[in-house]
Formats: C-alpha cells, sequence, structure tokens
C-alpha cells in the first residue's frame, strides 16, 4: 500500500496524518508513503482539486494507492478499521 499525503506546515491535521503514516509504516510490511508539502511544491488548492476530482477546502488530502480517500479523519478512520492501527 502507497499512501501520499499532501498537507502544508504548521497544519495539526496534517501533522497527524503523517504521524500515522509513520506509525503504519513501522507496524506494516507493506505500507510506505510520501508527503507532499504544498508550500514547498507551489500546489495550490486548485491543484489539488484537480487531482482529488472534486473541489479541495482543506489539507490535509490523502490517496491510497492514487485513490482520494478525503482528509486526515478519514485515513485515521480507514487505518483503525483496516488495521487495527491508531496514532
Amino acid at each position: 500500500m502507497f499512501v501520499e499525503i499532501y498537507g502544508r506546515a504548521g497544519c495539526p491535521f496534517c501533522v497527524r496524518a503523517k504521524a500515522l503514516a509513520e506509525t503504519s509504516k513501522n507496524k506494516l510490511n507493506d505500507f510506505d508513503f510520501n508527503y507532499v508539502n504544498i508550500n514547498e511544491a507551489g500546489l495550490t488548492k486548485d491543484d489539488l482539486s484537480k487531482l482529488v476530482g472534486k473541489p479541495v477546502q482543506t489539507v490535509p488530502q490523502v490517496f491510497i494507492d492514487k485513490t482520494p480517500i478525503g482528509g486526515c479523519t478519514d485515513f485515521e478512520a480507514y487505518m483503525k478499521e483496516n488495521f487495527n492501527i491508531v496514532a
């Protein structure tokens, strides 16, 4: 499983999503992730909207195997339900 997290510095939900990804990488053999700081990458919310396929108002935006699943709480729910992993 590959997770991509689009977030920004100073965002508490982005920090939580990244921490959950780091925890998951330590617990699951087939898990890896990439964190993209949208400010450093020069991405806007409009750019994220194009990636997600609908308007984006918040970060982080989390993708699992290139499929958008939502934000931090969606990612937390997914990992808890499917792998019993919490940050």
